[in-house]
C-alpha cells in the first residue's frame, strides 16, 4: 500500500473535486487551471464533464447548471460588494490632545482593507520610535493609537501602504480632537 498525495485547493482549501460546492468556484477554476493544468483538463475538459454527466438525466443536469450558475452570479455579487465597501470607506486618523503638549494619534478604517492592525502597530512603533498598540474604540471597531504627535508621518506611510495594495481612490481623512475645557468655578 502506499499513501496516496491529495491536492487541494489554494483559494478554498478543499480538493478540487469539491470546490463547486463552496463559495468561491470561479477563483478556485482559475487557481487549478494555473497551478494544476492536468487536474484541470481531467476535471474541467470537455470530456471530463461529458463524462461525468453522461449517466444524469437532463432535468438532472439542467437543474444542476442552474445552480451553478446562481452560484457564480451569488458569488460575483458579494465580490463586488466588497469592493464597494472598500471603495465606499475611508481612513482616519484623529489627533487627540492628551495634555496642553502630549498628543496621541487614533487610526480608524483599516481593518477594512485587509491589513493586519498588529503588525501595523509594531511597524509604526519602530519606525516612528513611539509607544503603539491596537485596541477597540468605543464603537466596538479596532483602532490604532500612537503616542505622540507623528500625524502627517503616519499618514504619509498609510498613503504609500495602501497604494502597494492597489487602493489609490481611498480617502485619508486627518482630524483634530481637542478636549473641552471645563468651567471654572465662580468665574
Amino acid at each position: 500500500m502506499t499513501a496516496e498525495t491529495v491536492t487541494y485547493c489554494g483559494v478554498c482549501s478543499f480538493p478540487p473535486e469539491y470546490c463547486e460546492f463552496g463559495g468561491t468556484f470561479k477563483r478556485c477554476k482559475e487557481w487549478l487551471e494555473k497551478k494544476e493544468p492536468e487536474l484541470y483538463q481531467k476535471l474541467y475538459s470537455v470530456d471530463g464533464l461529458e463524462q461525468a454527466t453522461s449517466s444524469l438525466s437532463l432535468e438532472k443536469q439542467e437543474e444542476i447548471d442552474r445552480k451553478i450558475q446562481k452560484q457564480q452570479a451569488r458569488e460575483e455579487n458579494k465580490a463586488e460588494r466588497e469592493l464597494q465597501k472598500k471603495l465606499a470607506s475611508k481612513v482616519i486618523i484623529k489627533r487627540i490632545e492628551r495634555s496642553k503638549r502630549k498628543h496621541v494619534i487614533a487610526i480608524f478604517g483599516l481593518e477594512v482593507f485587509g491589513i493586519d492592525l498588529k503588525k501595523l502597530a509594531k511597524t509604526f512603533a519602530s519606525k516612528f520610535a513611539t509607544g503603539a498598540s491596537v485596541t477597540k474604540s468605543a464603537e466596538g471597531k479596532d483602532e490604532i493609537i500612537i503616542q505622540g504627535d507623528v500625524g502627517d508621518e503616519v499618514e504619509e506611510y498609510i498613503h504609500e501602504l495602501l497604494e502597494e495594495k492597489g487602493l489609490t481612490e481611498i480617502k485619508v481623512e486627518q482630524i483634530e480632537d481637542k478636549p473641552k475645557k471645563k468651567k471654572q468655578p465662580g468665574a
